[in-house]
């Protein structure tokens, strides 16, 4: 006997859920307005590209009111969270007005914010920007980066998650 077909809506959460099996890293991608407000969001589509030459990638939602200050920009940072900045995560995932009130940041080059003791910290040119569905892809050439060894924050199946030794 066969199932009756799902629904698109039932199909979008099944994937969204199975792509939650892949545990990955936290970020928060950071910029500056044209006014020179800072502005954030967090990213867990963060992945590495190329070494030579050294080039990441992230994605970001067409539907942020944020993306065409993302997309006009000429740099940008990706801070990668500690496991202790589960509340920054939280704060840039959110509709919050001013994501960065309270927060001390350092500027990075051509003053792109960056947060301050995260795992990694990447500036970035923003280069190559791609179409992909609902999403629009950045593939960026990264122009300096810092790190501290720190235990990153991470994200699996719809929670937060740490690292633990095997």
């Amino acid at each position: 006997m066969s199932q009756p077909p799902i629904t698109h809506q039932e199909f979008t959460r099944a994937f969204r859920d199975t792509l939650g099996m892949f545990a990955t890293g936290v970020a928060v991608v950071a910029t500056r307005a044209r006014s020179g407000d800072p502005i954030g969001l967090t990213v867990n589509s963060f992945n590495s590209v190329s070494l030579d030459p050294p080039l990441i990638v992230w994605s970001m939602s067409l539907h942020l009111p944020s993306l065409p200050v993302f997309e006009n920009c000429e740099y940008y940072s990706v801070n990668v969270l500690a496991a202790d900045q589960q509340h920054l995560s939280q704060t840039f995932a959110s509709r919050a007005d001013n994501k960065f009130a309270g927060l001390e940041i350092d500027d990075g080059l051509y003053g792109v914010p960056l947060l301050r003791q995260c795992c990694a910290r990447f500036e970035c040119r923003n280069t190559i920007r791609y179409e992909g569905g609902d999403h629009l892809v950045f593939v960026s050439e990264v122009v300096r980066f810092d790190r501290e060894d720190r235990p990153p924050l991470i994200f699996h199946a719809g929670a937060y998650r740490t690292l633990a030794p095997l």
